[in-house]
């Protein structure tokens, strides 16, 4: 196939594949019956790591994140259809994250070695995770 799609076109196939006219089988789908495709997905796409790490060809490995890809699209899909993110909130999500937890690429910090990344992230993740712990406790109050 000589057409090359982008992103934007790649929402609107599964948005189609999700729409009352679109799959069946697409449109059936939950977050939960999703589960064992997800980890399916995954475990594929590990093995494609390992495959390009023996052979040297990445078409393999490609595939597999396609499918990856694939059930990021359709789990945010389905939580825009229910209205709870969209694969936008997804994106911005991930992007502030790794913006936060890079500082010595976005911020002030420096990191010397690989060792020092790996604790600053886990301090900056652990200080998230108290925070998000705080504002859930006083959400209940």
């Amino acid at each position: 196939m000589d057409k090359r799609y982008s992103f934007t076109e790649f929402r609107e196939i599964i948005r189609r594949l999700r729409a009352p006219d679109g799959c069946p089988w697409d449109r059936e789908q939950t977050h939960e019956s999703l589960i064992p495709c997800m980890l399916e997905e995954a475990q594929e796409a590990v093995d494609g790591i390992r495959l390009l790490e023996e052979t040297k060809d990445a078409d393999n490995l490609c595939e597999e994140l396609g499918d990856v890809l694939l059930q990021v699209m359709m789990h945010s899909q389905i939580a825009e259809e229910e209205g709870l993110f969209t694969i936008d909130d997804v994106i911005q999500g991930i992007s502030e994250k790794m913006i936060r937890r890079h500082p010595h690429v976005f911020g002030r910090g420096t990191a010397n070695s690989s060792a020092e990344v790996l604790q600053t992230w886990e301090e900056i993740k652990k200080r998230e995770k108290e925070e998000k712990a705080r504002k859930n406790a006083e959400k209940k109050l």
